[in-house]
C-alpha cells in the first residue's frame, strides 16, 4: 500500500465510495434496476477486499453475482443483509479517519 499517507488516501476514497454508492445500490435494488446496481457493486468488489475480512468481501461478490443474474428477490434479500455491514464499515472508516493524524 505504500506509506501511511497513501493508505489514508485510499481510505478516504473508499469512504466516499461507500457513502455515495451504498444508499444508491439500495435504491436501485428496491426499484428492480439490477443492471445499474451491479455496476456499483462491481466497483465496490474491486476495492473492498483490500480493507475488510474475506467473509464480507465474499458476501459482496455473492450479491454482485445475484444482481448480474437478475435474481430479484434473492438479490434484494442478500443486499438487505449486506447493507448494514457496509454501513458499519463506513462508520469504522469514518471513525478511523476522524481520529488519526493527517
Amino acid at each position: 500500500m505504500g506509506d501511511a499517507d497513501a493508505l489514508r488516501e485510499m481510505l478516504v476514497m473508499l469512504q466516499e465510495l461507500l457513502a455515495s454508492d451504498v444508499p444508491q445500490i439500495a435504491q436501485l435494488v428496491q426499484s428492480g434496476d439490477f443492471a445499474q446496481a451491479q455496476l456499483l457493486l462491481h466497483s465496490l468488489k474491486g476495492c473492498l477486499p483490500i480493507f475488510t475480512r474475506p467473509e464480507l468481501a465474499s458476501e459482496l461478490v455473492n450479491v454482485e453475482l445475484l444482481s448480474k443474474t437478475n435474481a430479484g428477490a434473492d438479490c434484494a434479500e442478500a443486499y438487505g443483509a449486506l447493507h448494514p455491514k457496509l454501513d458499519a464499515l463506513l462508520a469504522e472508516i469514518s471513525h478511523h479517519l476522524a481520529h488519526s493524524a493527517g
